[in-house]
């Protein structure tokens, strides 16, 4: 690693530096991760020129972008790709896949010296990169007509096929909409701009695209399905029912071809059972937020319906079901420091939610985090998320609470360790030390 620059350098590499230096067994390539996570990437013409021959963003589920749609370049809308893998540079770093989050004045920008994509922060050269490259299986057009990256879209670097089988929430409104969240939003920027968007994709589009994608694709080994909180019936049915007619389909056609994950509530017992009789093998009910009160504040539409003590119990419930080790919930890692009711002090936001780490990892579930991005036309966007020192001690409470209970690798989600994980929304398997 190099350390100690020259006094000139800018804000940001001198933060980077000091986390580094301070958090010594925390790796560098998992502080720089974070960081632009946290910061979002700018790219440059010529870059977004070279990215449209790589997979694009294809706005699965959220946008994970620091502007709205209509206040950025129509090409970096729909331009960047989805994610970038950045390797070398001043720190020696291991490849490390970053999702991408567009943010035009970023100090992280994508731009191409002497032919070759670089990373540069602050202007100074930080990472040679590569952009994902377009799966095979994106060539193909379904007999209904829509494109399969529409349908099915691959991240991770081609390890996850993501089928957001709902695009839109029955929580309405900023009275029960989660605070952070966009996802409604986003379908109406997407529709807005033109872009093919289906609320509600069908049965048959899903499982033609994964008959393609089992023809044409060797790199993806897991699918998840997921969408909007179902609060009454959709198309006649429950929460339950409804998702899990697609692993059914999925399964029956192709049983153990992929790891199948269900992304979508804390469900009544029943209706996780369901989830699990249907194929899927790992149930992820994310509870956001561990601190009740912020739970009430920030998810109110999940508060007024099932309540944050019952939440907690049917995640519990869950693991009953599913396994422990297979019941994996996520939450929105610093939206405990969202303004203006959430935590101001960094130690204190991190005592909570290593609280929560020690209570789901007690019972054998392991909790997964993405990485706060305060989108802006979400109910908590257009201001700061929390500055980069939370997010690596997180990452550190996240790993010594993993380690103290000698918990086995999450399921489902690629290779661990630095160099080799593939999720992107977070480092949290970046810091998962192997042998």
């Amino acid at each position: 690693m190099v350390t100690g620059q020259a006094a000139d350098t800018g804000a940001t590499t001198r933060e980077l530096e000091r986390m580094m230096a301070e958090f010594g067994d925390i790796p560098a390539e998992a502080v720089i991760k974070q960081d632009i996570l946290r910061q979002g990437l700018a790219f440059s013409p010529d870059a977004l020129r070279v990215a449209s021959g790589y997979k694009p963003k294809d706005y699965f589920i959220f946008t994970f972008d620091l502007v709205p749609v209509a206040e950025m370049a129509e090409h970096a809308a729909f331009r960047a790709p989805e994610e970038i893998r950045m390797t070398g540079g001043p720190y020696d770093l291991r490849r490390t896949v970053v999702s991408t989050r567009v943010a035009p004045d970023s100090p992280y920008l994508v731009e191409l010296r002497a032919g070759k994509l670089v990373l540069t922060c602050e202007g100074a050269f930080l990472a040679d990169l590569e952009f994902p490259p377009i799966p095979a299986y994106y060539s193909q057009t379904l007999s209904s007509g829509r494109k399969i990256s529409q349908i099915a879209p691959a991240i991770e670097w081609g390890y996850l096929v993501y089928l957001t089988v709902y695009r839109l929430c029955q929580y309405w409104g900023r009275d029960e909409e989660c605070r952070f969240c966009d996802l409604n939003e986003n379908f109406r920027q997407q529709r807005a701009n033109g872009r093919e968007y289906t609320a509600v994709k069908e049965i048959d589009d899903i499982v033609e695209a994964m008959t393609l994608i089992n023809e044409h694709d060797t790199v993806s080994q897991a699918y998840t399905v997921t969408g909007g909180s179902i609060t009454k019936k959709l198309d006649g049915m429950r929460e339950g029912e409804f998702y899990a007619r697609f692993a059914e389909a999925i399964e029956s056609r192709f049983p153990g071809r992929w790891i199948p994950k269900a992304v979508v509530q804390a469900l009544p017992v029943d209706e996780v059972q369901m989830l699990h009789d249907a194929g899927y093998r790992i149930y992820h009910p994310n509870y956001e937020v561990w601190d009740a009160k912020l739970f009430s504040w920030i998810c109110p539409g999940k508060d007024r319906y099932v309540g944050r003590d019952e939440w907690v119990k049917r995640i519990l419930d869950a693991a009953e079901i599913f396994g422990p080790t297979h019941v994996i919930p996520n939450f929105v890692g610093g939206v405990e420091m969202a303004k203006p009711h959430g935590f101001t002090d960094i130690d204190q936001a991190i005592s909570s939610t290593a609280e929560g780490l020690e209570f789901f990892m007690s019972h054998g579930v392991v909790p997964r985090f993405t990485t706060w991005c305060p989108e802006p036309t979400s109910n908590l966007g257009r201001q700061e998320g929390p500055p980069l020192e939370y997010f690596v001690k997180l990452l550190r409470a996240w790993r010594d609470t993993f380690e103290k209970h000698k918990l086995p690798v999450p399921p489902g989600y690629g290779k661990p360790g630095v160099g080799n994980a593939e999720f992107s929304v977070s480092a949290f398997m970046d810091v998962i030390r192997t042998p």
